[in-house]
């Protein structure tokens, strides 16, 4: 039995060795060609059903009613540069759905779930101040340099507070407890690797142990009912610099970091808060301009259709900015302005311009 055996097994292996020799010796024009991902589409779109080999001669006819169509929507450029519908050779910019994307996330931003109440100080709260508001948020932006937290993660945390507070009194010594489990909760939704709870209790000195942050956690969420995925300023403000930018052979840095600059420092303002984000960006745009050039008309029509506002819906909340950027309104919160010092943000925070100059821009508008 074992030597039946044994024949079994040689004559089995036998049999994969003619195997394998028979296919060696196949033509090599008879393997299959590994098609890569990316042309297949090209290849499927030339099939006609008729003559499969015609799929090269349709591409060209495609590639040229391509190269038309996006020569034509390049002539229709206005002379500002400015596309409103996205970058189109990036395709992170989505520009086939890009006006979709942008009705949808002003009309998430403007559901009353999703937005603070504009008087929540005077109507809610009983002993919180716009100050106290201020220095809270100044606080959590150091807390933000300090875990080197994304700034995506410190608008959603200021969100939370202000959506928070709009609908629960709290008492002076919670404040503190309630910007750390915030901003825990937006390091979860944001960040790769979210600081611990652990870390938020000893950056409060200890003040609150790690059950209190896991409460006051569980409150905020109930509170929120869970939408805690809100566009935020720095949403708008991204698109609006990335389109602004899109003829630019490298990005304008400077103009970056200064529309970063100001938008942070609007989180320190209890005036803001009665602003939709994107106004607050759209704001952001138009002083940052303006602080760079300011011999130049910041606002234009191409920038209207791009954010959807005129400049004179701007005029309060540019004030507002203007005033942080001068020190005119909170120069004890210093958090932002010492961040953007740094000459990595290429030391924005030292620009200013007088009041007046930019009053007369205004005046010298006239809106569409």
């Amino acid at each position: 039995m074992a030597d039946q055996g044994g024949n079994c097994v040689r004559v089995t292996r036998l049999a994969a060795k003619k195997r394998a020799a028979g296919e060696a010796m196949q033509p090599q024009e008879n393997k299959k060609k590994r098609v890569v991902l990316g042309e297949i589409q090209n290849i499927l779109s030339g099939l006609d059903g008729k003559n499969q080999n015609n799929y090269p001669k349709a591409n060209e006819k495609k590639r040229k009613e391509i190269r038309v169509k996006v020569t034509k929507s390049l002539k229709e450029r206005n002379a500002s540069g400015i596309d409103v519908n996205g970058e189109r050779d990036d395709p992170q910019m989505c520009e086939a759905y890009v006006s979709d994307i942008y009705d949808y996330l002003r009309n998430m931003e403007m559901e009353a779930k999703r937005r603070p109440l504009s008087n929540y100080l005077e109507k809610i709260q009983k002993v919180m101040t716009p100050n106290m508001r201020g220095i809270l948020i100044d606080w959590l932006v150091e807390v933000a340099e300090q875990y080197k937290l994304l700034s995506d993660t410190l608008y959603l945390t200021v969100s939370y507070i202000d959506r928070f507070l709009s609908t629960n009194t709290v008492v002076l010594k919670n404040l503190q407890l309630l910007g750390v489990s915030s901003m825990l909760i937006a390091s979860k939704y944001e960040e790769i690797s979210p600081p611990h709870v652990e870390d938020f209790c000893y950056i409060t000195d200890n003040t609150y142990t790690k059950d209190d942050v896991l409460k006051m956690e569980a409150d905020v969420l109930k509170s929120l009912n869970f939408e805690i995925g809100n566009p935020t300023v720095k949403t708008f403000l991204r698109r609006f610099t990335r389109t602004i930018q899109e003829d630019y052979e490298s990005p304008d840095l400077q103009f970056e970091f200064l529309g970063y600059y100001l938008a942070e420092l609007s989180l320190l303002n209890y005036n803001c808060v009665k602003f939709l984000p994107s106004l607050v960006a759209a704001s952001v745009v138009f002083l940052s301009r303006f602080t760079l050039n300011p011999k130049l008309n910041p606002w234009n029509e191409a920038l209207q259709r791009c954010t959807g506002y005129k400049a004179s819906e701007l005029k309060e909340c540019v004030g507002i900015l203007h005033g942080l950027q001068t020190k005119k309104i909170s120069p004890s919160l210093v958090a932002v302005r010492d961040k953007y010092k740094q000459l990595k943000f290429k030391s924005v925070a030292a620009l200013s311009l007088p009041s007046e100059v930019l009053r007369s821009v205004f005046d010298g508008i006239k809106d569409e």
